[in-house]
């Protein structure tokens, strides 16, 4: 009978860790959000006895590795390693759920659900199932945050297709998203328990706690449907940008086109681009901002510390050409060198310099602003203590195929950059480069009053033809919603797309997706897509951008303080 237990444990938490995977891309099944941890809690929950934590952790660690290795099984694309050792590490927030759960958040060991009335049962369900989503919610913050962060997928990007519930991320982040399904699973699983005792004993027991947590869920599909219908209401700016995505193949950081053809393909892209856009119109219709991803230009820029700068040659040429076609300004990724000046005037690198993943805006009139990427790539674009231990320099080379070429440096400004339109509004980009659009925290620094759009360029060409990018505009999207500002988001391999303060691709007039896909509706492919914005002058008012992560932190912390003295009150009314 023992063996028997274990064993449907087993598989609970392995059931759990699959049906969460499945929330996310290539998968589409968002709908079981609402169940997904269903056999887990089940499993954790008839744990007893004085090693129910660990066993909790073991449950909860398993369901976590193996979601993980579902989900992030695309970094077998570039690391065999870290396909691995990043799902195990990962599940041990899972782990660490499991305990709690199973130890002093469990309902049937603390009294909760076992009271003498329908209140103290209501009350008690409702108190165990908050607190269980607090817990949830406050582990998926820190390990967005610890040791730098992984923070993608938590499990409030289960609704980047379902916008009425998607709308409430603006309140406490899409981690505290997150404290939702888990708040409503942990009443379902308590109501379907005593409903099945009550039909044991012959009795009706109440279901009341089922019918508050449904209720909490129409009242955040109802925030949504007002937020939704409010949110496009007052003035605004329309931004029109080109986005220009070539789908270069690579190996790693390695693009497999040299740099002649790379340079040639912009200029040829976005010149039939926008000749098409003056044929269409009659007349010159320029964009506001022309876009191109992440390190899109092969040659460097060098920078000196008073703003001077120069920039290779192959550079000058490929946007001297893109510029005859208008005076927009123009959006690229390139890669930064710390310069000096030399005895003749000339620019120079700088010994033992810095070199930074940057963006860079270049006006008309040739100004230059550039952004300084902050969160650096572990093993990707730095690897901390290389210095020291030489080893990992060589796991690196092994696991990517290609020499290491030094670490960039992190960025040190969170001013936004301000972009005019052709028209002279001027707005204010909330720069990031790759996956910093997934970094909440890190976004939510350059938030200002007045106009602003997110400005992402990215290359998520590192890992093929995967899930890697799919996953990563899922994420990138709660970004518009958490912080009421549009976001445009310009890649290599996509996603390329245009999002409004609600998250949704739709064109502001016709409603048509502004997403960059071929015929057969995959982001895999090179083209170009004209994209427009209305950009609020004054952006909606988020709880999320005022107060930022301390809300799941407090809610995560209190949740833990509140379960250990319920527990203690338990052990006491045993005691007496």
């Amino acid at each position: 009978m023992a063996d028997r237990s274990v064993w449907w444990r087993i598989v609970a938490a392995v059931a759990s860790g699959l049906l969460v995977a499945g929330l996310f891309p290539p998968f589409r099944a968002g709908v079981l959000v609402w169940v997904a941890l269903v056999p887990l809690l089940l499993a954790l929950w008839s744990l007893d006895g004085k090693r129910a934590a660990w066993k909790g952790f073991a449950l909860g660690w398993l369901a976590g590795v193996v979601s993980c290795l579902v989900q992030f099984r695309w970094l077998a694309v570039v690391s065999t390693l870290g396909v691995v050792v990043l799902p195990l590490y990962l599940g041990l927030f899972w782990g660490i759920f499991g305990a709690f759960a199973a130890g002093i958040g469990h309902p049937w060991r603390n009294g909760a659900g076992n009271g003498t009335s329908v209140r103290a049962e209501v009350m008690g369900s409702l108190g165990v199932a908050f607190r269980t989503g607090a817990v949830w919610a406050g582990l998926e913050w820190l390990r967005s945050w610890l040791f730098t962060g992984f923070g993608w997928n938590p499990l409030g990007v289960a609704f980047h297709e379902t916008p009425l519930v998607a709308q409430a991320a603006d309140l406490l982040g899409v981690a505290g998203l997150s404290l939702l399904p888990v708040f409503f699973q942990a009443v379902l699983v308590q109501t379907g328990r005593r409903v099945r005792q009550g039909a044991r004993e012959g009795r009706m027991r109440t279901r009341l706690d089922f019918v508050v947590a449904a209720g909490v869920v129409a009242i955040v599909a109802a925030y949504g449907a007002i937020r939704l219908a409010t949110e496009r209401a007052g003035d605004s700016i329309r931004l029109r940008a080109l986005l220009v995505q070539l789908n270069i193949p690579q190996e790693a950081a390695r693009p497999l086109w040299d740099a002649l053809d790379i340079h040639m393909a912009y200029e040829e892209e976005t010149g039939k681009a926008l000749e098409a856009l003056k044929a269409a119109a009659g007349k010159e219709p320029w964009p506001d901002w022309v876009m191109w991803p992440e390190t899109a230009l092969t040659g460097r820029i060098l920078r000196t510390g008073d703003g001077a700068w120069g920039t290779w040659q192959e550079n000058i040429n490929t946007v001297a050409q893109v510029r005859k076609a208008g005076p927009f300004h123009l959006i690229y990724g390139v890669n930064e060198l710390e310069a000096e000046a030399t005895p003749d005037g000339q620019l120079a690198m700088k010994e033992n310099g810095r070199a930074w993943n940057s963006l860079a805006v270049m006006s008309p009139e040739d100004k230059l602003q550039t952004y300084r990427k902050h969160h650096l790539v572990i093993f990707g674009e730095t690897i901390p203590f290389v210095d020291r231990i030489p080893l990992l320099q060589r796991i690196y080379e092994q696991q990517a195929g290609v020499k290491y070429g030094g670490s960039f440096s992190p960025g040190e400004s969170f001013d936004p950059l301000a972009i005019p339109t052709l028209k002279g509004a001027e707005i204010g980009a909330v720069p990031t480069i790759c996956f910093e659009d997934s970094v909440p925290r890190l976004v939510r620094r350059f938030v200002r009053p007045g106009p602003q759009v997110i400005v992402n360029v990215t290359n998520d060409g590192w890992f093929k033809e995967s899930a890697a990018a799919a996953q990563h505009f899922a994420n990138a999207r709660f970004r518009a919603i958490e912080l009421r500002r549009p976001m445009l988001r310009c890649a290599n391999t996509g996603v390329s797309a245009a999002l409004d303060s609600t998250g949704s691709t739709a064109h502001p007039d016709s409603g048509k997706p502004q997403v960059l896909t071929d015929a057969r509706g995959s982001h895999f492919t090179r083209g170009s897509l004209l994209v427009e914005l209305d950009v609020p002058k004054q952006p909606s008012f988020s709880l999320y951008a005022w107060m930022g992560d301390w809300g799941v932190i407090a809610l995560g912390i209190g949740a833990w303080i509140a379960a250990w003295r319920s527990q203690r009150a338990r052990k006491l009314g045993d005691a007496v």
